[in-house]
């Protein structure tokens, strides 16, 4: 297939992940059996929870973070690699996947192995963990996008969801992980569910309790076609959880992936709808066979009112609140970016504005795409719709000195949720000084102009700060360049303004063409200013020790490690400070250049009588060090250069430290950490690219 046909592909796998995620996520809980699903919703037709925002999932977490070690690896990549992506983009014990215990909950065991140093996928092993741990639903629900960089290719799919679904599963866990995935790469090139199941099949050993139960559920569907619901009591007798060990086994729950896409028949909705209906870990399993479907019927096809309220946005929680805002055509992109590269195809040169990068640009092209753009008042703009030029923008009837505005969510908070599901945290995406740039055109059929104006609103003002007005005439073309200007917080929305001042009410349409928010970023972070939320801060992520709001900042208290990343995911050259005091022990530091856990510079008191500058790449090595007589419960300063392999450190503007790494880690978050017990109040913290 061309690369048009391949991202498209790939996006309505994505989007129809999400959507059965979304749909099955209200009845995941135990609680919610088969019967009392059937007794509450009867046949489910549609959201049964119409979230405010829907927050984040392991299910989506898992494959748009594990496929990274393709990104993040130049050299071949292998279980091991993956492995240390778990440890990467894990914000240790909160969000991201299920916490339930060591030895219970199959991901935390296999993250406490892998923080270990046990590798994988000695991690995942039956040896390690026991057949009980090694065989829940894990080892399938993550895999989906190991289909999706290998279309059509079952054998490298199989090959790369063995390796991710050893990394926390064993036996039975990983031949789901590779029945997936190579439904999913055959759903790229077979648009028949029976035949995608019976020659993915093939994957799965012959002498196993998964071969077992997809035969048995073939087995009977060719008995009964039309009768779902008694496949279903056939897998509650045969297959149920009272068979198997542990909370979440992945054979009843691959009897339902099974079920479903065989008795949807092909059909989108009435597959994700079955895998709900049918209970156990329905989340999991209407998120797997919606990506199946998702690809072989395409976005277009999904229907408007699972999609619609998706609007190409689901949140993440990664260790990287920059990350955590995942725009649906800009991830798809980039996983299709990732696939290219691993079958050694050209990139189109325009996939890569936005992508891996902390720019943005809005894709409006994929079919029934809105870029995640959004409007308000809905009354007024309610209606966004994929056309050749780009997403439209309908107005309809907006009177005379009423503002419409649409816009894209660059932040979001607590309250933009209705529930704390796997605790994300949220950076900014766009800053001050940054410049908008958008494109497009007028078509009114009532009225004769329209004034508009880009616009950034703060997260915590309902005032929306403007910039200069343009007065577009009944047919023109619009071309905004805005340099932001600045915000008291953290700016959550971007857009244009629009509205008129004489006549009736106007009606027609703006086909936006080009959305960009490109430029340097800075930001200063006065520590007393953030709230806490989501078991972080508004606008920071923090792993490990206690901590809190207090005395004019940020007291952190551990008993071993302590870290806090903010700001841009991708950011090279930077210039950073941070005041604080330390208290008690000996590492009080500031971080750059971080892509999560793994990796990072550090600066600071490391030592006694001493500052140092140390790298971790997995582990931590000291790059420099010098002798400075630090004192506890004073105020300093400490300050980074760093432009390439260039690293200048001060402490109260005084260089301390100058030297070059050769092998310098490529981009990545700043912050502040502790690597030892001990406790600082951290006041602020400054960062401007370079």
């Amino acid at each position: 297939m061309d690369t048009r046909e391949y991202l498209e592909k790939v996006y309505g796998g994505l989007l129809g992940k999400c959507v059965g995620v979304r749909l099955g996520a209200p009845v995941e809980p135990l609680v919610w059996t088969y019967e009392r699903i059937r007794a509450t919703y009867g046949e489910i037709t549609g959201y049964i929870n119409e979230y405010r925002e829907f927050a984040a999932d392991d299910d989506i977490n898992g494959p748009v973070f594990f496929i990274r070690a393709l990104h993040d690896n130049p050299a071949p990549v292998g279980a091991k690699e993956i492995g240390r992506a778990w440890l990467n983009y894990t914000r240790e014990g909160i969000g991201f996947y299920w916490w339930g215990g060591y030895g219970r909950s199959t991901e935390h065991t296999a993250y406490c192995n892998l923080k270990a140093g046990l590798d994988a996928p000695e991690s995942g092993s039956i040896a390690v963990n026991g057949a009980t741990v090694a065989e829940q639903i894990g080892g399938q629900i993550f895999i989906d996008s190991w289909g999706w960089v290998f279309p059509g290719n079952v054998e490298k799919a199989v090959q790369y969801a063995g390796y991710a679904a050893s990394v926390s599963h064993d036996g039975a866990g990983i031949d789901g992980g590779r029945f997936i995935a190579a439904c999913n790469a055959l759903a790229f090139v077979l648009d028949d569910v029976e035949q995608i199941i019976h020659t993915a099949l093939a994957v799965v050993p012959r002498q196993s309790a998964y071969r077992d139960v997809v035969e048995a559920v073939i087995a009977f569907h060719e008995r009964a076609p039309d009768d779902w619901r008694s496949a279903r009591m056939m897998l509650e007798s045969d297959y149920g959880y009272d068979r198997f060990a542990g909370d979440c086994h992945i054979i009843p729950n691959a009897g339902v992936c099974v079920l479903a896409l065989l008795y949807g028949r092909g059909d989108f909705s009435r597959t994700v709808e079955i895998a709900t209906m049918s209970g156990w870990d329905t989340d999991c399993n209407a998120g797997n066979v919606g990506s199946i479907l998702g690809i072989i019927v395409g976005a277009d096809q999904i229907p408007e009112h699972y999609r619609t309220p998706i609007n190409d946005f689901h949140a993440a929680s990664s260790i990287s609140g920059a990350l955590n805002i995942l725009n649906l055509p800009v991830v798809a992109r980039e996983i299709a970016i990732l696939g290219l590269r691993q079958q050694q195809r050209s990139i189109p040169e325009d996939w890569l504005n936005g992508s891996f990068s902390n720019a943005i640009h809005l894709d409006v092209s994929l079919p029934g795409s809105t870029g995640g753009i959004r409007t308000r008042p809905g009354s007024v703009l309610h209606s966004l719709c994929n056309e050749e030029k780009g997403t439209s923008i309908v107005i309809d009837g907006l009177p005379a000195n009423q503002s419409a505005y649409f816009y894209y969510k660059s932040y979001y908070t607590r309250e933009d949720f209705d529930d704390e599901r796997y605790s994300p945290t949220f950076t900014p995406q766009v800053y001050p000084g940054q410049c908008l740039r958008v494109s497009g055109e007028i078509a009114l059929e009532q009225g004769d102009f329209l004034c508009i104006a880009p616009y950034v609103r703060d997260a915590r003002s309902p005032e929306v700060q403007l910039g200069p007005y343009q007065r577009v005439k009944k047919k023109g073309g619009v071309s905004v360049e805005w340099e932001i200007g600045e915000v008291d917080f953290a700016i959550s929305e971007i857009g244009l303004s629009m509205m008129h001042d004489d006549g009736p009410s106007t009606t027609g349409k703006l086909e936006l063409l080009s959305f960009s928010i490109t430029g340097n970023i800075a930001f200063h972070i006065n520590f007393a200013d953030e709230r806490e939320e989501f078991k972080g801060l508004s606008r920071c992520s923090l792993v490990g020790g206690g901590w809190r709001v207090e005395d004019g900042g940020l007291r952190s208290l551990t008993p071993d490690t302590f870290h806090l990343y903010t700001g841009p995911y991708y950011t090279v050259d930077a210039h950073m400070a941070c005041t604080l005091i330390p208290e008690y022990g000996e590492s009080h530091l500031v971080l750059w250049r971080s892509t999560g856990a793994e990796t990072a510079y550090y600066f600071g008191f490391h030592g006694t009588n001493r500052v140092a500058l140390l790298k971790r790449n997995h582990e931590v090595k000291e790059l420099a060090s010098f002798e400075f007589n630090w004192e506890f419960d004073r105020i300093y300063s400490l300050e980074v250069n760093m432009k390439g392999s260039q690293i200048i450190c001060s402490v109260d503007g005084i260089p301390v430290i100058k030297t070059q790494d050769p092998c310098a880690l490529p981009y990545g978050m700043c912050g502040v950490a502790k690597l030892s017990r001990g406790r600082t109040l951290f006041r602020s913290l400054s960062f401007s690219e370079v």
